[in-house]
C-alpha cells in the first residue's frame, strides 16, 4: 500500500515539475506584459522536436539540446518582436488572440516540416529505473526534478542578483516608471518572452525520453501549465510552482486510485473549482485589477 502511494507521489511531483516550469513561463509573460502567452506549449514542442531534428542530422545530445533551446528562445524573441510588439497598444483580449494565432502557426510549421510521427529521446542515465521501497522510479524523473529545481533557483537568482533581472521585475511593477528611469522596456519585454521560450524548451527537453514529442505535444501540456498558473495565481512565481505540483499530484492520485480514463479530466475540474471559488488562484492579489 505505502509502495503505491510513494509511486503515485513520486509520479505526481515528476509530472508536477514539469507542469510547473510552463506555468513559470505563463508567469513570466503575463507579469512583464500582462498577456496571457497561448504559444507557451509550443516552446516546449520545439525543445524537444527540435532536438530530435538535430540528433537525426547527426548532431550529439549534448550539442543538440542546447541549440534546441537556443531555436525556442529565437522563436520566442520573434514571436514578440513580429506579432506582440507591433500590436503593443492593443487590447489584452486582441494581444492573446495573437498568440493563439502564433501557437497555430508554429504547430503548423511543425507539422509541415517535421512530420505528425512520434519521438522518443534517449534516457539521460544509463540505468533507466530503480527499486526504491517496492516503488519503480525512472531515473528521468530524478533528471526531471533536479533539472527543474535548477532552472526554478537560477530564475531566482536571475531575478535578485542580476541588474536585467531587477529590470524586469521594475518593468513588470510599472512599466512606464521604469522607462522614465531609463529602462528600456520594450528589450525587456522581449527579453522576457525569450527566457519564457528557454524554460518551456528545456520543459519540452527533459519530459520527452517519458511521454514521447510531436508536433502537436504542446497543446495539452501549455493548457494543462496555464491551468496550473491559474491556481498558484497568475503572476505570482510561487503560485506556479505550487499549482503545478498540485495539479501534478491530483492527476497522479487520479489515474493510480479511480482511473487513468479521468487523469486529463482532472486539471478543467479544478480550475472551474478554483474560478468559482478563489478567482484570483491560491497565491494571487486579491486586487482586481493591478495598475
Amino acid at each position: 500500500m505505502f509502495s503505491e502511494f510513494f509511486q503515485f507521489t513520486f509520479s505526481g511531483v515528476t509530472l508536477g515539475a514539469i507542469y510547473a516550469l510552463v506555468a513559470l513561463g505563463f508567469t513570466l509573460i503575463y507579469n512583464a506584459s500582462h498577456v496571457i502567452n497561448f504559444a507557451q506549449g509550443e516552446f516546449l514542442m520545439i525543445g524537444g522536436m527540435g532536438t530530435v531534428v538535430l540528433m537525426d542530422a547527426g548532431v550529439p545530445i549534448y550539442f543538440a539540446i542546447p541549440l534546441a533551446i537556443a531555436m525556442s528562445g529565437v522563436a520566442g524573441i520573434l514571436l514578440h518582436r513580429l506579432a506582440i510588439a507591433p500590436a503593443k497598444n492593443a487590447d489584452v483580449v486582441t494581444l492573446i488572440i495573437i498568440t493563439i494565432g502564433a501557437s497555430i502557426f508554429l504547430r503548423g510549421l511543425a507539422q509541415v516540416f517535421w512530420g505528425k510521427e512520434y519521438h522518443a529521446l534517449p534516457n539521460f542515465s544509463a540505468t533507466e529505473s530503480i527499486n526504491l521501497g517496492g516503488a519503480i522510479l525512472l531515473t528521468q524523473s530524478l533528471w526531471i526534478l533536479g533539472i527543474a529545481a535548477v532552472l526554478v533557483t537560477a530564475l531566482g537568482l536571475f531575478f535578485t542578483r542580476t541588474a536585467l533581472g531587477k529590470a524586469l521585475l521594475a518593468t513588470s511593477m510599472n512599466k512606464d516608471a521604469a522607462s522614465l528611469m531609463g529602462i528600456k522596456t520594450g528589450a525587456i519585454l522581449m527579453m522576457a518572452f525569450g527566457i519564457s521560450a528557454v524554460i518551456g524548451a528545456a520543459a519540452g527537453v527533459i519530459v520527452a525520453p517519458i511521454t514521447l514529442t510531436s508536433y502537436d505535444i504542446g497543446i495539452m501540456l501549455g493548457l494543462k501549465g496555464f491551468i496550473a498558473a491559474a491556481i498558484g495565481g497568475l503572476g505570482s512565481s510561487t503560485g506556479a510552482i505550487l499549482g503545478g505540483l498540485l495539479l501534478g499530484l491530483a492527476e497522479a492520485y487520479t489515474a493510480g486510485y479511480i482511473s487513468s480514463d479521468y487523469k486529463d479530466a482532472v486539471p478543467f475540474v479544478i480550475i472551474l473549482a478554483i474560478l468559482f471559488f478563489l478567482p484570483n488562484g491560491l497565491l494571487g492579489s486579491r486586487a482586481v485589477e493591478r495598475v
